[in-house]
């Protein structure tokens, strides 16, 4: 069967192409993934494969094999990102200024579409069944939450994830045991002084200055009370304070994002921001209030299924396509179906500086070597199919 999966997908390959530039040209932000979620029950429909909306937007779907057996789930998410693409050379940039796949959702959800193809095609050998997830809202870290409640990795006995990943060369796939992703959480800090005029600082609280303190002290925190085997950083992306140049500041706002890989790491670095705050806000004589919200958790992968992740990679592209690197400090709500079922996220190589599509994620040129998408797509099939020839 390995081989005839590598022959099907390679004959989608220039359709596979064409949905992802579709998809690009039509990005969404999170939640309102509307015509991408109706895109993808059209696409499911034509095969006939049997699929429910979720809401407000998101597909789940199932595939049912010849044999009866467990059931695996994959993973796609399907939401854009607020930035403007740079890209304006290509045919198939966002028609939607200030909008763009800039994280690659729209190359996930096309591999996941062709492999559903696939797997469809394959059906009647398969020793169990496939759940097919496409999900909304990955960026803003509640899609894969509201997914789980709405009965998404229900009768699952694994879950796998891809994400398309440009710090990795193509054809690359890196997917080993442990720790992933990071826990991405993020935080406001805001201080109240007491202003006036920038010609009478004895009479007021200055809030630049206490933000501005916090900000150079916090990064202590990491640096001077976590345990330096244990990775974690603390970010402070956004400062808003003061409103004049000859107006002392009344109030700053802060915003933040904190990352590691622990519970534990997590809590201290949540207590030590509440205690900066208010110490430094007090020693100026000002207040801090402090609004921690938990993001996505860390993403770890399942010792069982990565291990079965690399044999499937190496079997399928070569041992030379296995990849090992660091973990991420980056974030991924993939977690939330981990806590649920045992599973594993892998990241699929699409850096390629001759086809400049090494920039970063998030970045407003940040594009797909397309080589490598049917990558992405055999391996969604050929993780399912040797999970449930494994496991029944």
């Amino acid at each position: 069967m390995g081989k005839n999966i590598k022959e099907i997908i390679a004959s989608y390959n220039d359709e596979l192409v064409a949905i992802r530039r579709k998809l690009h040209k039509e990005p969404e932000l999170s939640w309102q993934e509307f015509k991408t979620t109706q895109f993808v029950c059209d696409y499911l429909e034509q095969l006939n494969i049997p699929y429910r909306k979720t809401e407000p937007t998101g597909v789940i779907a199932d595939i049912t094999g010849g044999k009866q057996g467990k059931t695996v789930a994959l993973r796609a998410d399907m939401d854009a990102l607020s930035v403007y693409e740079l890209n304006r050379e290509l045919e198939y940039h966002s028609q939607e200024d200030g909008k763009m796949h800039a994280c690659g959702h729209d190359a996930h959800t096309a591999m996941l579409l062709i492999a559903a193809k696939a797997l469809n095609e394959i059906k009647d050998e398969l020793e169990g069944e496939v759940r097919l997830i496409f999900q909304p809202a990955e960026e803003v870290a509640t899609g894969a939450k509201e997914m789980v409640r709405q009965g998404a990795v229900e009768s699952v006995d694994n879950v796998f994830g891809i994400h398309i990943w440009s710090q990795i060369p193509s054809h690359k796939i890196q997917c080993a045991p442990g720790p992933s992703f990071a826990s991405a959480d993020l935080f406001k800090v805001i201080f109240k002084g007491r202003g006036g005029h920038a010609a009478m600082p004895h009479d007021t609280v200055d809030a630049v200055m206490i933000a501005s303190s916090f900000a150079l002290n916090v990064q202590t925190v990491v640096s001077r009370t976590v345990n330096p085997l244990r990775p974690a950083v603390l970010t402070i992306g956004k400062m808003e304070v003061g409103t004049r140049f000859n107006v002392i500041a009344e109030n700053a706002v802060l915003e933040g994002t904190v990352r590691c890989f622990d519970v534990e790491t997590r809590q201290h670095i949540e207590a030590q921001i509440h205690q900066y705050a208010e110490q430094i806000a007090a020693i100026y004589g000002g207040t801090a209030e402090v609004e921690y919200n938990y993001g996505t958790q860390a993403v770890i992968n399942d010792k069982d299924s990565a291990e079965l992740a690399r044999q499937v990679i190496e079997q399928s592209f070569g041992e030379e396509s296995y990849y090992l690197d660091d973990p991420t400090m980056g974030g991924e709500d993939f977690s939330f179906y981990l806590d649920k079922v045992p599973g594993c996220f892998a990241l699929v190589g699409c850096g390629n500086a001759e086809k400049d599509s090494q920039w970063a994620h998030h970045h407003g040129r940040f594009n797909v070597d397309e080589d490598t998408l049917k990558v992405g797509s055999e391996l969604y099939v050929q993780y399912a199919v040797n999970f449930l020839k494994r496991n029944n």
